[in-house]
């Protein structure tokens, strides 16, 4: 070997290396441990290379070694021995000895471990040698009986060698494979399906297993998880001797199992079973479901069941081979199906699925029809209907007898809509109104509403009209109120009033022209009491002057008091609803229990001056609640309930959640370098959100570049800064589906111009397409001009990896394995140097894989001499 950096190239086992008596062996076969080595002389050095099994199984562990010597001086010191081994092969965590003491890998790839450090060799004297060790292990995705080679590179104080053909092959034998076809069970009969299961080791999924009878084969399955499985159907009676083999493969030797002797026995009635019923049903209410089971079985029971779910108890046949159920359901789409137990020579069976489509119990309604009992051919008359509950949606048809009334009219939100009609006829009309019904809401046709109409007269008389009575009253106690109308017409009637309140409906006026009505009153104090007259055919309405009652307090007496309940009649889950109440008349003192159903909404509330109190409610549940409040009572005042106050409760509309957007700024910024800044976008548990939304960079109030859409949590721009000093930047998330937008705090840039005797450089980062999840690959970095000196961070995003790696001709290296999945955004930032500025590459992607489930990592290091010994 010759002193200075030499580096030497040696090909395959020459016949100066036959002549000089190197020992060169190989093995391929079976596992036994068989080892092989290579000896050889360069210049001054002689090397041992000895790999300890050449003919490993899978599993096993895999031992290289290389023995260093100096036949002539100088001394050479050992830096840096790189060990090549198939990529199926995966070194052993800490297994790196030097002269058998436990040594730190320096880097290591798919195909490669390297150590480094400085070993001295000495011809004459002590250490005339090292020995350099590193195991792997063999992986399930070597190939079988092909030779592959390994070897040895290092570099030195005297030079370098790469000696690709001075190693050993490693020859991976098969996989011993073994088969056992598992017990078949007892029972067979001609055309009944019988499992065929068969456990293989030696194999790995997706192999092929064949079953045989006899020399006749039966079929055959995948590997999964050890086994594979066949249907069997036998289709004769008598003894089949059953065996399962696995076919060889290019990693597995073939194996078959021992042969199993099976009786089939004739094959039973082959029965079917049928469910029939009706294909739609409301929630909670009877469904009946009947089975049939042919040809009519001697005995047995049929389970019915609703998917997996059973219906009851088995259900017995009978003389007919019939049975049946009656099944409530719940809301939904329901696949009922019958599973017949068998019995005796009856075979079991199960019906195709009879599907029952349940919708929701409706609510009930009424609808009514109100307007004037009379008409005037060819007038207006106006009618309104309500239609309780209030549904949500729908519409109403008036009708005369059978004939519709204009159009559908749409209810209003209180459930309430009406038609202005003319009539052409005199006569009696029978008004009626039906509702059409709405989701949730059944449809409902009003109590006729008669109208008598009558022909026009020419000129109607003017009226008079005067009130009688009692002028004084006590509350509580009836008193008579006469009316005459003058003169007296045909027909008509009075509506009395007091004040603007009527008091009760209209009355009828008899033929004089009279009428009354029997009133208390409640309220002491002066009543003006008028009534109106409505006209009639040929009389003009009129209005009676006012006729004041005075009323008195009787002697006290308890009061009935009426309860009802006010507030919305919907609600969503977890809102706050307020619920009124009033009690009239208003009582002093008392208060009123709240409830929903059955249930207390919270304690008692106190009335206040006006017999009012309320409440503040949230409900949990969704679905219609029954509010009542209950009058406890009060001195002079009847306790009572009020009537039921609906309210619907739905669900809440879902919430996007917050986000908080993390800004990432470069430390050293340059007018006219570009450089990469970065945001991360958080949910409120610090994950990165997914991918979705926009990122706006801004200087200040100015975008920076364009808007960048949100990648796996992540969005970056690269900008050049044309101007030195104080940035302040920040960074705008738009927001998407489920998340809110969110802003970034401001984060600081000091820019400075770069010294004008600096050069400018460029980062190129070259990086692998692909990576496999914890397997090493290279990321390399190229810096031009090339600089006298400086380091290069590799970045994963906003992530540093490992430490800055020093420069060696203008490249740095970092072996890698990457931690997780996914499409990874590097980049590299090289720091600068004295005379050269600092620079960043442009983002570079790596898509990082799961390591594949049938073997070993794969992955790639560079081949090339140049890098062979490079920093990493």
């Amino acid at each position: 070997m010759s002193v200075g950096n030499t580096r030497r190239v040696i090909g395959g086992v020459s016949a100066f290396a036959v002549a000089a008596g190197f020992a060169v062996t190989a093995g391929v076969g079976m596992a036994g441990a068989a080892p092989g080595s290579v000896s050889w002389a360069d210049g001054g050095s002689n090397f041992v290379r000895t790999v300890s099994n050449v003919t490993p199984v899978e599993g096993e562990i895999v031992t290289s070694s290389m023995k260093f010597m100096r036949s002539s001086t100088p001394v050479e010191y050992i830096q840096a021995v790189k060990d090549f081994h198939p990529a199926c092969l995966t070194y052993v965590e800490g297994s790196a000895k030097v002269d058998g003491s436990p040594h730190g890998l320096e880097s290591q790839g798919a195909d490669f471990a390297r150590v480094t450090g400085s070993w001295a060799v000495y011809p004459n004297i002590n250490p005339k040698s090292h020995t350099f060790e590193f195991s792997y292990k063999v992986g399930a995705n070597c190939d079988r009986d092909v030779a592959m080679n390994t070897w040895t590179d290092y570099s030195g104080t005297l030079g370098s060698g790469s000696y690709p053909n001075k190693g050993t092959t490693v020859t991976v034998s098969k996989n011993v494979s073994t088969t056992a076809l598992a017990a078949v069970p007892a029972g067979v009969r001609v055309g009944q399906s019988v499992p065929l299961s068969a456990t293989v080791t030696g194999g790995v999924d997706g192999n092929v297993v064949e079953f045989f009878d006899g020399t006749t084969k039966l079929g055959q399955g995948p590997l999964a998880a050890g086994k594979a499985a066949f249907a069997w159907t036998p289709a004769a009676a008598g003894g089949h001797s059953l065996t399962a083999k696995f076919l060889g493969t290019a990693k597995a030797s073939e194996s078959v199992s021992a042969a199993q002797n099976v009786p089939v026995t004739p094959a039973d009635v082959v029965t079917t079973t049928a469910v029939t019923g009706p294909a739609t049903a409301v929630a909670g209410a009877d469904v009946t479901l009947n089975v049939q089971v042919s040809p009519i079985p001697s005995g047995g029971t049929v389970q019915f069941k609703d998917g997996a779910t059973n219906l009851g108890g088995p259900v017995t046949l009978d003389a007919q081979g019939k049975g049946s159920i009656t099944q409530q359901f719940a809301t939904g789409a329901r696949s009922v199906t019958a599973v017949y137990s068998g019995a005796g020579e009856f075979q079991p069976s199960t019906s195709g699925a009879h599907n029952v489509n349940v919708t929701p119990a409706d609510v009930a309604t009424t609808t009514s029809v109100t307007g004037p009992a009379t008409a005037v051919e060819g007038a207006d008359v106006t009618f309104d209907v309500q239609v309780s509950p209030v549904p949500v949606g729908g519409t109403v048809q008036f009708k005369n007898g059978g004939v519709d009334l204009g159009a559908a009219v749409t209810l209003d939100g209180e459930g309430k809509g009406s038609i202005t009609q003319q009539f052409a006829t005199v006569g009696a009309q029978s008004i009626t109104a039906v509702f059409s019904g709405a989701a949730g809401f059944i449809t409902s046709t009003s109590a006729v509403h008669a109208v008598t109409v009558t022909a026009p007269t020419p000129v109607d008389v003017a009226t008079m009209t005067t009130v009688t009575g009692a002028s004084s009253a006590v509350t509580g106690d009836n008193v008579t109120l006469g009316v005459q109308v003058s003169p007296a017409p045909a027909g008509g009637t009075v509506q009395f009033k007091d004040g603007a309140d009527n008091l009760g409906g209209p009355v009828t006026l008899d033929g004089s022209g009279k009428a009354s009505i029997t009133q208390s009153f409640a309220a002491e104090g002066a009543h003006s009491i008028t009534a109106v007259f409505s006209g009639a055919a040929g009389f003009v309405a009129s209005t009676s002057a006012a006729h004041t009652v005075t009323v008195t307090a009787p002697t006290p007496v308890d009061v009935a008091t009426t309860t009802t309940v006010t507030g919305a009649s919907s609600a969503v889950t977890g809102d706050n609803v307020t619920l009124g109440v009033q009690v009239s008349p208003a009582p002093a003192g008392g208060t009123v229990q709240f409830k929903d159903g059955a249930d207390n909404l919270g304690g008692p509330v106190t009335l206040d001056g006006s017999g009012k109190a309320s409440i503040t409610q949230s409900f949990a549940a969704e679905g219609a609640h029954s509010i009542t409040a209950v009058f406890s009572g009060a001195a002079g005042f009847i306790a009572s309930t009020s009537a039921v106050h609906a309210v619907t409760v739905t669900a809440a509309a879902p919430v996007d959640v917050t986000t908080s957007t993390v800004l990432t700024l470069p430390v050293d910024v340059k007018t006219g370098v570009a450089v990469d800044l970065w945001a991360a976008v958080k949910a409120p548990n610090g994950d990165l959100i997914p991918s979705g939304g926009q990122v706006t960079f801004k200087d200040g109030g100015t975008v920076i570049g364009t808007v960048v859409n949100v990648v796996g949590g992540e969005a970056n721009v690269r900008h050049t800064f044309t101007s030195a000093g104080t940035h302040t930047v920040t960074a705008e998330f738009s927001g998407t589906t489920g998340y809110l937008a969110s802003v970034s705090q401001s984060g600081t840039l000091e820019v400075t111009d770069p010294v004008v005797t600096d050069l400018a450089t460029t980062t190129v980062v070259t990086l692998p397409a692909t990576a496999t999840k914890g397997v090493a690959v290279n990321l390399v970095a190229t810096v031009s001009p090339t600089p006298a000196g400086g380091t290069v961070q590799f970045m994963d995003g906003a992530t540093p990896i490992g430490a800055p790696v020093g420069l060696l001709n203008g490249k740095a290296t970092r072996s890698y394995a990457f931690p997780i999945t996914g499409d990874r955004h590097i980049t590299a930032v090289y720091s600068g140097a004295p005379g050269h500025l600092g620079s960043t590459a442009e983002v570079g992607t790596v898509t990082v894989a799961e390591a594949s489930t049938g073997g070993g990592d794969t992955g790639s290091a560079s081949g090339s001499l140049g890098n062979l010994f490079g920093s990493s």
